[in-house]
């Protein structure tokens, strides 16, 4: 009987995926609940237009600044931990192998079973404190240009996301007619996104699609509330 390969499919770019989220989810709903609030306030869509590409502007930018220090948080502190780590296994090595030994432990290990593996950590630093990295704080080591694909993803996907609202007030002159269209271009938009978004994370497209919509509808209901009792 030949033998079956088993080839294991894991998802791996899972940050990726939540910059895009935290940009595009943000981005469908802010500049659609200005564009909705002025709706009700002005008769002029060129005004409708001007405002939510400045607010689009403003948005990723401080989105992807948000993001881009974020992602810097996480390489100083990975840093920072690691540089203790690595005096740790010099002033206090004992120590540290005892921490080494817990972990084997807390897999069901025997101290006769562990101790070897134990020494086969230790005897290279590197490998000693990459292991007490992972295993002990439980931290990976982030990308080094993290921080600013994080940052463009972000700001980028930003924009995406608001110009599909903005997009019905740059084509049509009645302001009612291009907030009606915003609505269900927008609806539609959560709903793509969100169905894309589950096959990527592996959960159902179209359970993705409605989580997104009714969330995303939601948020914007309220913004565009909200919005209505600033300008009226």
């Amino acid at each position: 009987m030949p033998r079956r390969t088993h080839t294991e499919k894991h998802f791996q770019a899972s940050d990726f995926v939540r910059d895009v989220v935290i940009g595009m989810s943000d981005g469908l709903t802010v500049p659609f609940a200005l564009a909705a609030g002025l709706s009700g306030s002005i008769a002029a869509t060129r005004i409708v237009v001007v405002a939510g590409l400045a607010e689009i502007a403003a948005g990723s930018i401080a989105m992807g600044l948000g993001g881009y220090l974020a992602g810097r948080t996480d390489i100083d502190h990975y840093n920072s931990e690691r540089e203790r780590e690595i005096r740790e296994t010099v002033e206090l090595p004992e120590e540290e192998a005892d921490e080494v030994r817990k972990v084997f432990r807390g897999y069901g290990m025997s101290p006769e079973q562990a101790e070897p593996v134990v020494d086969a950590i230790r005897s290279d630093q590197n490998r000693w404190v990459d292991f007490m990295m992972r295993f002990e704080l439980g931290l990976e080591a982030p990308e080094p240009k993290r921080a600013r694909q994080s940052a463009a993803t972000i700001a980028l996907s930003y924009v995406a996301g608001g110009l599909v609202p903005l997009a019905p007030y740059m084509f049509l002159s009645k302001i009612s007619e291009a907030l009606g269209v915003s609505v269900v271009a927008t609806l539609i938009a959560l709903f793509v996104f969100g169905y894309f978004k589950g096959k990527f994370t592996g959960i159902h497209p179209f359970r993705g699609g409605m989580q997104t919509v009714t969330v995303g509808g939601l948020a914007s209901a309220a913004a565009y509330t909200i919005a209505k009792i600033i300008s009226a």
